[in-house]
């Protein structure tokens, strides 16, 4: 198989796996410290799908730093599939949980004038 920037198993896999860890992890931060964020399911659903981008993240980071540091090909076509399918499913989870937030967010502000001073 052929080097692909990002592929399991390799540096740039690694950095960019800490890297969605990171960001689910400020969004789930940002979430949280909202007053009233758990009145409103759309939110709630953002914070669960995040918790699992964190998971999912976190648990395929720590593969990858075991791969390097054993030397260790992770790049077998089975493992590439099983990866494939848990990112599409932490990212359609993702991309649902922040429509529905957004579309909350400019109900309340646009519509509703929830969010006048």
């Amino acid at each position: 198989m052929k080097y692909l920037f990002g592929a399991p198993g390799t540096v740039s896999g690694l950095l960019l796996r800490v890297g969605q860890c990171l960001v689910a992890s400020a969004s789930i931060g940002a979430m949280a410290s909202a007053f009233g964020f758990s009145n409103y399911t759309a939110f709630c659903y953002l914070i669960a799908s995040m918790g699992l981008q964190v998971l999912w993240s976190f648990g395929l980071a720590c593969l990858d730093a075991y791969a390097l540091r054993i030397k260790r090909n992770l790049q077998s076509p089975v493992l590439v599939s099983l990866f494939v399918v848990g990112d599409w499913v932490t990212a359609t989870l993702s991309l649902a949980a922040a429509c529905s937030s957004a579309g909350i967010m400019v109900l309340y502000a646009k519509d509703l004038n929830f969010c006048r001073p």
